[in-house]
């Protein structure tokens, strides 16, 4: 009788202590881990954003321009329906579609930057102008595929008479409320598509995602609610229709839209969830003594991104604080 000492392979290995849950309860066999905490998901968030924040303008431009284009749908089908009928929950059945496309294809929306790279700003591990350039670079392509998108609607037969009065009443609905009542709106709106993303990050496959993102997005028509993005698209459409001024729409309709979804998203989402995960995100980076952190003077004004705390998938290459050029530890 012989007896096999085998060792456990390496992927065994890193498997048990990835999947091994805190508490000591086994992580395979019979128990099996079904959801990340919220340290994990901070985690992955912090992976992706580091990632991604330093793209090159070309990508991220080109990404939020297609996003842009992704909400054209939204407004388009959101118009047909109300043209069909006057039952708001049955015109607002398809209002998320264009969301869908954005998360799951991973496409760039501005609203969805108000967690990852501002997560990344608050750990010091980007500067607060790495994040304004993010910010700046996808906000525009955002609006170029909307208003290009709203151009087109204006001004060919995809729309029918009916459609094409359904959508300017519900453009103009945006445009006669009131300042502060669409900042508080689009608050609410910018809490929901934060709160997506944190959540989308949290899920594990993408049936899961997709209810997830139409449930949460449904929200906005049914609670009245604005997103900047759509706004904008909806401003441009009765722009080119000659039915609104377009600098007294910037400044009366997107504008308030644009700061509430902003602060929603920031404050209400990325901070409060921020402090609510603990110390341990920081462990690994005490632990091995490197200062991953930008410091002070690179963190305001600088065009920097630290090194990520959290080990990817080659442990050995890390990311250093860098103007221009990356670097990689032997």
């Amino acid at each position: 009788m012989e007896e096999h000492d085998e060792e456990p392979s390496t992927e065994e290995t890193v498997r048990e202590a990835v999947e091994r849950s805190r508490s000591g309860a086994p992580a395979v066999g019979e128990v099996v881990r079904d959801r990340f905490d919220t340290d994990e998901v901070f985690q992955r968030i912090i992976v992706a954003a580091d990632e991604e924040i330093d793209t090159g303008a070309r990508e991220l431009f080109f990404s939020a321009l297609a996003a842009g284009f992704a909400i054209t749908l939204t407004f388009l089908i959101y118009s047909s329906m109300s043209a069909k009928s006057e039952n708001p929950v049955i015109a607002s059945l398809l209002y998320p579609i264009g969301f869908v496309y954005i998360i799951l294809g991973g496409y760039q929306l501005y609203t969805e930057n108000t967690l990852p790279p501002v997560a990344l700003v608050l750990e010091r591990l980007a500067s607060i102008p790495t994040l304004l350039r993010t910010w700046g670079i996808v906000a525009v392509g955002n609006f170029v595929g909307g208003g290009l998108g709203a151009l087109v609607l204006a001004y060919t037969g995809v729309f029918s008479p009916e459609t094409a009065a359904a959508a300017i009443e519900i453009s103009q609905h945006g445009l006669h409320t009131d300042f502060w009542d669409l900042f508080f709106k689009a608050g609410f709106a910018g809490l929901i598509v934060a709160s997506v993303v944190w959540l989308d990050f949290a899920a594990r496959d993408t049936i899961s995602r997709f209810f997830l993102v139409y449930i949460a997005f449904l929200m906005i028509p049914l609670g009245d609610l604005f997103h900047v993005v759509v706004s904008f698209t909806e401003l441009m459409y009765l722009f080119y229709l000659g039915e609104a001024a377009l600098l007294g729409g910037l400044v009366e309709f997107v504008l308030p839209v644009f700061l509430g979804n902003t602060i929603g998203g920031v404050v209400l989402v990325t901070v409060v969830n921020y402090f609510q995960t603990t110390e341990r995100r920081l462990e690994s980076a005490r632990e091995d003594g490197a200062d991953r952190q930008l410091s002070i003077q690179e963190w305001i004004g600088g065009g920097s991104v630290g090194r990520t705390y959290v080990p990817a998938d080659r442990p050995t290459r890390h990311r250093r604080t860098r103007k221009g050029s990356d670097d990689e530890d032997d």
